[in-house]
């Protein structure tokens, strides 16, 4: 027999304000060692402060908030403050930006799959939601991570992924915050524009079989999928009009229509990329679509911005700006009104 979360009302609203008016969410939920990883390449020191100040460029960037609904936070950035005291958290409330955050522990190599990965995080998680409930969080994220090639993925890699996230869309609904379910298929690799789009369509029957087994609230979830996209390493690159085809057809094929709201990742697309592959999904299929098509990037969002920052006070100004204006692109091609013009008008 179905069971229904006890605050239907809240999740549903919530759901619904993170997809509302065309705007997306900034995913700035890397975890330190990642976050570092991405400093040491610029050469910026590897620091709790620098990681900080760095953070505090992001959520006091101005007009953030006209294209951006929600931000996906990490354990130690959902506990940072500005400067002056404040918490990120209510500089992003403030905003009218609703804050989420990032609960799941990372990808680890599934036993008896070897390629393969599960993501872990589950035990504890209820107390952990309890906590981040209390401190402001409205949603959260778990991400599980695919890859495809030699007999990738198997049926026990796919199985267990979606297990763990339906769990923890269970648990996350238990606590009154909307689950973002993110199973990636991965860029990395040869597999064409094909096989990408089977597998992802694999993936995603079975994380929604596991999710209806878990009675998962489809209305008051979004789902966070890849586009379909050949590997990086494959000699055949689609252009935009068969990435836009071979996406939505996927989706059409596997993702109920009682979700709210479906906001792609970027993966390893450029930040242009990304928003001008939104942008024809959004122009091809304007009214035809059951779900709010958005956005939900890190990298294709946050990268301009960090390069520009680059660990120099001096530098924040222009950093908020470019970070600004990619917001701004994304949201228009999520009206399907992104074009060079407006790319280059910063």
């Amino acid at each position: 027999m179905e069971r229904q979360p006890m605050n239907e009302a809240q999740l549903i609203n919530t759901a619904r304000a993170l997809v509302a008016d065309h705007k997306g969410l900034l995913a700035m939920d890397e975890s330190v060692g990642t976050c570092n990883k991405r400093f040491a390449v610029l050469g910026i020191p590897q620091t709790v402060e620098m990681r900080r100040s760095y953070r505090e460029m992001i959520v006091t960037t101005p007009g953030l908030n006209e294209s951006i609904s929600g931000a996906i936070l990490f354990d130690e950035t959902i506990r940072q403050r500005k400067e002056d005291g404040t918490p990120f958290i209510k500089v992003l409330m403030d905003a009218g930006i609703i804050p989420g955050i990032k609960v799941d522990l990372g990808a680890k190599p599934l036993a008896g799959s070897p390629g393969e990965k599960v993501t872990e995080g589950l035990d504890g998680l209820r107390d952990r939601f309890a906590e981040y409930s209390k401190m402001g969080a409205r949603f959260a994220k778990w991400r599980a991570v695919i890859a495809v090639g030699d007999g990738m993925p198997s049926q026990s890699c796919m199985e267990a992924n979606a297990h763990a996230l339906a769990r923890y869309a269970a648990l996350c609904q238990e606590a009154g915050l909307v689950p973002i379910v993110e199973p990636e298929v991965l860029m990395d690799g040869s597999h064409t524009l094909a096989q990408c789009q089977a597998v992802t369509t694999e993936v995603l029957h079975t994380v929604f079989d596991q999710l209806y087994k878990q009675h998962i609230l489809l209305e008051g979830m979004l789902l966070k999928p890849n586009m379909i996209l050949p590997g990086l390493d494959c000699h055949q690159q689609e252009d935009t009009q068969a990435i836009t085809e071979s996406t939505i057809t996927c989706l059409l094929r596997t993702v109920p229509v009682a979700v709210t709201g479906i906001a792609f990742l970027s993966g390893g697309q450029s930040a242009e990329q990304a928003s001008t592959r939104l942008n024809a999904m959004k122009r091809q299929l304007r009214s035809a679509l059951p779900w709010a098509l958005t956005f939900s990037f890190g990298r294709a969002l946050q990268q301009p911005a960090l390069e520009i920052w680059n660990g120099d006070e001096a530098n924040i100004k222009a950093a908020q700006r470019a970070l600004y204006h990619r917001a701004k692109c994304n949201r228009a091609a999520c009206m399907g009104e992104y074009n060079e013009t407006l790319e280059h008008s910063i």
